[in-house]
């Protein structure tokens, strides 16, 4: 692809707004956590992101903003990338790009639609509405019950869990292609930005995996 001034602005923008993307993944990640401390401590950390209302809707805008700059500068990279191919190959020869490079629009729009099923699952209450209004013995929305029945039925813990493998593949190329296309990386760079962009794409997934796959497990016993 001929990298046109436009064209470098957008992959800038898709990475600026990518890297506000993942660290929203893991503040959103860490605060997940707190289901390990049970009702009280996941049902407390609601209650406090609900006190601090004109904030979180401030990070919700912000967020949202950035996601959806974020998916349009995907599918137009995309495009141009693929009417810039003045031809087409029986086979194709991928000497650095790896499948998570080569999926990365595939897996984004995955995600996307995964983001859909979550905030109609837990911020709408739209999926499962009978846990959505259920209140602990403080008065409080009991998130604690609703993730643990919700992810003891085998289909939603089915969806959440493969989305974050999906997460998985798109997070092992996306965090180091932050740091290439924002010309941060140098030859003596590239492994540590690849190696570390792929921790950090393990951890994320398995702490999100870590609430559905315990509380399933748990649904087992």
């Amino acid at each position: 692809m001929i990298l046109t001034e436009k064209t470098v602005l957008r992959k800038i923008l898709m990475a600026v707004t990518g890297s506000i993307l993942i660290l929203f993944v893991l503040a959103h990640m860490l605060g997940n956590t707190t289901f390990f401390a049970g009702p009280e401590g996941i049902n407390a950390y609601a209650k406090h992101l609900k006190d601090l209302w004109p904030l979180l809707w401030a990070e919700r805008i912000g967020v949202g903003a950035a996601l959806i700059l974020h998916v349009w500068m995907g599918i137009t990279l995309t495009l141009e990338n693929r009417r810039s191919k003045a031809s087409r190959y029986a086979v194709r020869k991928y000497q650095r790009a790896d499948i998570a490079s080569r999926t990365m629009i595939y897996t984004g729009l995955v995600l996307l639609a995964f983001i859909i099923f979550h905030l109609l699952h837990f911020t709408l209450g739209v999926i499962n509405p009978e846990l959505y209004h259920i209140t602990d013995a403080s008065g409080r929305h009991d998130v604690y019950t609703m993730g643990a029945k919700s992810f003891q039925n085998f289909f939603i813990a089915l969806i959440y869990i493969a989305a974050m493998i999906v997460l998985l593949t798109h997070l092992w190329h996306g965090v180091a292609s932050f740091f290439q296309t924002m010309g941060w990386n140098a030859d003596w760079t590239m492994a540590l930005t690849e190696n570390g962009g792929r921790t950090i794409a393990v951890i994320v997934s398995l702490g999100f995996i870590s609430v559905p796959g315990t509380f399933f497990l748990l649904g087992l016993m």
